[in-house]
Parts: structure tokens; C-alpha cells; sequence
């Protein structure tokens, strides 16, 4: 996107971006960090600022400021702000060279900004003034795009501010974040604060204690869900229900270890290509550490570059660690070219493989941060025939993968979670009818959980972005056998270039909850690259060797993300048959005790959920707890009831209603039928 104040560098076809285009908001949002950081600055002239970019609901503008700020202090920024706004001033543009644009950040001081024109990538660096000429107003090193004028932004608020490390590296200065919100009015301000108040009332971190579902425990460690008994009923309620449904589908069950091979992580390419969102590698010997990075250091180098100094000291490690493998990899001249390292840059491929040769005895293990290369080996782990496919291989897999500890956020950004994760392999032939199965299971999985409001958005590839894989056939196949699976199920998708896996397309869900809020959850990748990063195969009708296709599903997603999303929906209030507690049977006295007691063995005896409170408290404390702990049904038993054989039931909105107890128990159980809402 580029603004009006950009000039263009030839002929192009332009769109005007309007306040009704997806894109505006992120435009206004970014415009309005500036005011925010300009407001700042002003208040606190020592203030260095980092970066602001425009993020999902808002922005943020990271700063090293030697006071604290604290939400006390939005009012005095705001007011700052205002008065920017209403001047209405323009943001300009102008550009310098690249010499001469860093020769200015450099005289300005800020060491962030020279970092960031430094890592900035062109011949020329670009800053935005917010006003009509450089020199007498403020302005940023920013690459755009903004907004024309400062008085487009129609209403805007500070929300928190926090602590951030600088690019989330907690070895670095940490900053303080603060982060805000603009829209082009006021009323769709207002409306965005009343849903965040709203979103407040249901946080799953405040449901999740206050209802007994689960803890996070810094000694047991930050990211890491503690499934107390009542959310552990509530996965496992769902995952059973799934299980289920996948049995009717011709899925076989598997369990894979929690870790794996370093190598197994390198053919799949996912190490050290996601080195930074992994944990570190655990190593049998210091040998392997030094390799495995040794591995890395040369996987990084440029084939053109000369041995970094940091690689050199790996070597020198190495000699002192293991003097005999050193002296095969470049000590001893007898051995051949192809076993020796060569430190001269022209040699990267020819060093990766001296290297991943010598890892296959003195190799290191890593935390499982996907189930598909596992599952890929077990494919692979015996011949299959055209006869065998589609193989659909489940499992509820733990994976792993390190967060930093700022972007952590109770069970919807975690470092372990379990997913309910599934990989099909199948002919080319079959590709188009096993991702319209896969669509329609998710599906159901969905509105089964009454989330009907949903938009589906189809992930292709950018030909002209070299991360994604280079394979042009597989490309054509899979996003017509893509297109074609969501056409034949019904759905009526949105497609985004350049939002595919780096190895196939894919197709996301993207729900609305109860408040309006949206949430991808449910996914489903078409995958040609790992079948032919591990060899697999399979014998065709025509007795020669095939290479198959494979399918990414999971229509939960992660258990822990999806159940945090669930219990907001919710705020807490489950349907009954999801909910870990179904009854809470309270009895009125102590006569009424031996009823209570044979009422709630009934219950139990239907393979109901229920809890029995017969403690000596009134039955007015008894009702307001169990509907504190948002219990769908709370059954009342007294002398009458008892003389009746009936129970006074009342539900989660305060309705109460005698009924007989077998008339009870056969509503619980319609309503204990996954999907039924109540």
C-alpha cells in the first residue's frame, strides 16, 4: 500500500483505499502511533522511541523512557493528542538516500532508529513529518503508509501500557509498550469499548480460576496449562465426541513421543528453520552441540561469505572437545575432499553435508513442535499401496514451542498444547474429496458448539515470494483442488495471495463469537512438500512408484486456545452437555438428606455429571454458589419432594419448575446429546 505522498516509479493499475476498505483501519491506526508517540515525546522530551506498528484492534509504540508509565498517565497523553488531531495537520513524506538518511539518524542520537535504518532495506530511507515541510514539525524514520491528515482520525483511546523486551529478546533493554486504539468516528470507538469491557467480563484467565478449570503455575512454568478436574472433563468431553466422529470417518489412531531426532527436524525443514519459536535442542554429548550449531552457523552463512568469527570459535570448541573428529574434518590432509570441512566460502552445500554425515552418530534431540514429521515416519514405516489410501492417521499430540514470555497469554498463546491433529495421505486423484470431508468435519465441529457465524478465507501462494516452496505443478493442483473441495461443500471463501503454509494452500475459519469478535480456529493445509522431503511413496494401479499427498487438519486447533475461546464465548456457562458439573442436587434439611443422596446416585447411575450439597447451610447460599460456579441445573430436594418423589429444578436464568424425577432425568438426557443447546 502506498499513500498519495509516495511517488511512483513507473506505469501501475491503482485502487483507492477508502474508510470503508479492509485496509483503512490498519492505515489510521498507524497514523495515529505517531500522534501517540509524538504526544509523548512532547511530554517527556528525553523519550526514545523504537518502533509503532498498527496491530489487530489497534497499535503500539515501544519506548525506553526512564520513568514509569502508568495508565494515570493516559489522560495527559490523550490531551497531547487531541490537540494534534484537531490542528488537523498533514503527514509528508520525504526521502534521502541511504547514506545520507543514516548519516542524519546517526546525528539525532536515538540508537533504536539508527538500528532500525540500519536493518531497513532499499537505497533510500523514508520519514513522515506530521506537518506540511521537514524541520519545524515532528516527524519518524517510517516507511508508511498514513493517513492524509492527522484530523481524519475520529476517535481514539490509550488502553494498557506494559513491559516488552526489544524484538522480544529478554537478553535486550526492556522498553515499556503502549498500546491504543483509533477508529474514523467516535461511535464505532464507543462500540469497540463497550465490547472490551465486555471481553473483560469474560477473560478465560479470571473464568478459568474463579470456576476451578485450570492454573498456570510459575513454578511448574510460564505458558504451561494445569488442567484442573473440572476443564480436564471439558476436553475430554470434546476430545471423546471427536474421537468418535472419527472412527465413523475411517481415521486409525496413533501416539507419537513428545520428542524427536534433530535430523528427523531437518529433513522436514521445520529446524533450524523455526530455530527462534523452538525450544532449545537437549544434546547427548558436548560433540553434538558443537556440531548441530556448527550445522546451523553454516546453514545461515552465505554461500559467498567468508566463515563468520563465531563459527570459527565452534571449530576451535570442537577441537578441544573431540581433537579426532576435528582432525578428519580438517586436520588430516589424507582424508578425502568429500569427509573434510572447508572453511573457504563457495562451500556451504559441501560443509552441510560433511556436517549432517557426522550428526548421525553425535546428534541432539528437540521438544516436538509439530506431529507431522512423525507422522510422515510412521507412514513410511512399512510399504503402502494405492489400496491403503486414503490413510488417515489422528492424534491428540503435545507440541511445543517457546513464546516469549511478554506475548504469553493464558491458554490462548501457551508454550505446550495439545491439538487434535490429523494427517491424511492420499492419491492426487483423491485430494479434492478428502479436504471436502476434512471442511465439512470442521464444520460440524463448529456449529455443533453453536459457533455458526463464520467466514471461510482460502490461503494461496505468491508466485514472486520466494518462501513458499518452487514446485509450480503442485501449486496449479492443490489450490484447484482447494478451490474445488470448498465450492462442492457450499462454502463461499475469500481468497488472500500470499497466505498459504510455505508449503501448500490452506483453508482457515475464521469464527465470530458472541461478543463479535473474530478467531481463526479450525484449519485445513494441502501438503506436497513434506511426502517429498521423507521419500514417501506408494505402489499405483500402474505398479510404479506414486508420491502421495498429504492433508493438515484440526478442526479444534489447540485444545487449550480453543477452550479458552470456548469459555469466553460462553462466559463460563457451558451448554449442559459440555458442562464438567451438570447438577448440583441441594437439599433444603437434614430430613430431606436420605432423598437428596438417592437423587443424586440416580443421576450418577445415568451417567449424568453431579455434585451433592448437603452441607447445613440454607438452601438460599447453596443456590447462589452453585450459580457462581454457573451449574446449568440446580435441583432442590425437600420433605415434599422427597414425600413426592419429585425434585423443584432451577436453571442457570432463575426459572424454577417442579417436575417428577424421572421427567427430569430424561431432559438431561436430550440435553446431555453433544450439540444441543439449551
Amino acid at each position: 500500500m502506498l499513500d498519495l505522498a509516495t511517488p511512483l516509479s513507473g506505469d501501475c493499475k491503482l485502487w483507492l483505499i477508502t474508510d470503508k476498505s479492509d485496509e483503512s483501519l490498519t492505515i489510521l491506526r498507524h497514523s495515529t502511533a505517531h500522534v501517540m508517540a509524538e504526544a509523548i515525546c512532547k511530554l517527556w522530551p528525553e523519550t526514545k522511541l523504537v518502533y509503532g506498528p498498527p496491530v489487530e484492534d489497534g497499535y503500539y509504540y515501544d519506548i525506553d523512557l526512564p520513568r514509569r508509565l502508568t495508565p494515570e498517565d493516559f489522560p495527559a497523553i490523550e490531551a497531547e493528542m487531541a490537540k494534534i488531531v484537531a490542528e488537523d495537520r498533514p503527514f509528508t513524506r520525504y526521502e534521502m538516500s541511504r547514506d545520507e538518511g543514516l548519516a542524519k539518524v546517526r546525528r539525532e542520537g536515538n540508537p533504536y532508529k539508527v538500528e532500525n535504518a540500519e536493518r531497513a532495506k532499499g537505497d533510500k530511507l523514508s520519514f513522515y513529518v506530521t506537518g506540511p515541510e521537514p524541520g519545524r514539525y515532528w516527524e519518524d524514520l517510517c516507511m508508511g503508509t498514513h493517513i492524509p491528515s492527522t484530523g481524519r482520525i475520529g476517535g481514539f483511546k490509550l488502553l494498557t501500557v506494559s513491559g516488552a523486551f526489544l524484538h522480544g529478546d529478554a537478553t535486550k533493554q526492556q522498553l515499556q509498550r503502549v498500546y491504543g486504539t483509533a477508529f474514523h468516528n467516535k461511535k464505532d470507538l464507543a462500540a469497540y469499548l463497550t465490547r472490551l469491557e465486555e471481553a473483560k467480563k469474560r477473560d478465560h484467565r479470571k473464568l478459568g480460576q474463579e470456576l476451578n478449570l485450570f492454573t498456570i503455575d510459575p513454578l511448574a512454568g510460564s505458558g504451561l496449562i494445569l488442567w484442573k478436574p473440572k476443564g480436564a472433563t471439558v476436553r475430554l468431553l470434546l476430545e471423546e465426541h471427536l474421537r468418535g466422529k472419527l472412527r465413523e470417518q475411517g481415521y486409525q489412531p496413533v501416539f507419537t513421543p513428545h520428542i524427536g531426532r534433530l535430523e528427523l527436524y531437518r529433513t522436514s525443514g521445520h529446524f533450524p528453520y523455526y530455530r527462534d519459536a523452538q525450544f532449545p535442542p537437549l544434546y547427548e554429548t558436548d560433540t553434538a552441540r558443537i556440531l548441530n550449531e556448527l550445522w546451523v552457523a553454516e546453514y545461515e552463512r552465505g554461500d559467498d561469505q567468508p566463515m563468520p568469527v563465531g563459527e570459527q570459535r565452534l571449530l576451535d570448541e570442537l577441537k578441544a572437545a573431540n581433537g579426532r573428529l576435528w582432525n578428519e574434518l580438517l586436520g588430516d590432509t589424507d582424508q578425502p575432499e568429500a569427509r573434510r570441512f572447508n572453511p573457504a566460502p563457495g562451500n556451504r552445500d559441501h560443509n552441510l553435508a560433511v556436517i549432517r554425515e557426522n550428526l548421525k552418530v553425535e546428534d541432539g534431540f528437540l521438544l516436538k513442535p509439530m506431529n507431522c514429521p512423525h507422522h510422515m515416519r510412521l507412514y513410511a514405516s512399512e510399504p503402502r499401496s494405492y489400496r491403503d489410501l486414503p490413510l488417515r492417521l489422528a492424534e491428540f499430540g503435545t507440541v511445543y514451542r517457546y513464546e516469549q514470555s511478554g506475548e504469553l497469554s493464558g491458554m490462548t498463546r501457551v508454550r505446550g498444547f495439545t491439538q487434535d491433529d490429523a494427517h491424511l495421505f492420499c492419491t492426487p486423484e483423491q485430494l479434492q474429496d478428502e479436504l471436502a470431508k476434512c471442511l465439512s468435519l470442521t464444520r460440524y465441529v463448529l456449529e455443533m458448539l453453536g459457533l455458526k457465524e463464520y467466514r471461510v478465507r482460502i490461503g494461496l501462494h505468491d508466485p514472486n515470494d520466494k518462501k513458499f516452496i518452487n514446485n509450480p505443478k503442485g501449486w496449479a493442483d492443490s489450490e484447484a483442488a482447494v478451490r474445488a473441495a470448498a465450492a462442492a461443500s457450499g462454502m463461499s471463501a475469500t481468497e488472500e495471495v500470499g497466505e498459504a503454509a510455505f508449503y501448500g494452500p490452506k483453508i482457515d475459519f475464521v469464527v465470530k463469537d458472541c461478543i463479535g469478535r473474530e478467531w481463526q480456529l479450525g484449519t485445513v493445509q494441502c501438503d506436497y512438500n513434506g511426502p517429498e522431503r521423507f521419500g514417501l511413496e506408494y505402489v499405483g494401479r500402474d505398479n510404479r512408484m506414486h508420491r502421495p499427498v498429504m492433508i493438515h487438519r484440526a478442526p479444534f486447533g489447540s485444545m487449550e486456545r480453543f477452550i479458552g475461546i470456548l469459555i469466553e464465548h460462553f462466559e463460563g456457562a457451558f451448554p449442559v452437555w459440555l458442562a464438567p458439573v451438570q447438577v448440583v442436587v441441594a437439599s433444603i434439611s437434614e430430613k430431606s438428606e436420605p432423598y437428596a443422596r438417592e437423587v443424586t446416585q440416580r443421576l450418577k447411575d445415568g451417567g449424568f455429571r453431579v455434585e451433592l450439597d448437603d452441607s447445613a447451610e440454607k438452601i438460599g447460599p447453596k443456590k447462589h454458589r452453585a450459580r457462581q460456579m454457573k451449574i446449568p441445573y440446580i435441583v432442590v430436594v425437600g420433605e415434599q419432594e422427597a414425600a413426592a418423589r419429585a425434585v423443584n429444578v432451577n436453571d442457570r436464568a432463575g426459572k424454577s419448575e417442579n417436575m417428577g424425577l424421572d421427567a427430569f432425568v430424561e431432559r438431561l438426557a436430550r440435553e446431555s446429546v453433544p450439540g444441543h443447546s439449551h
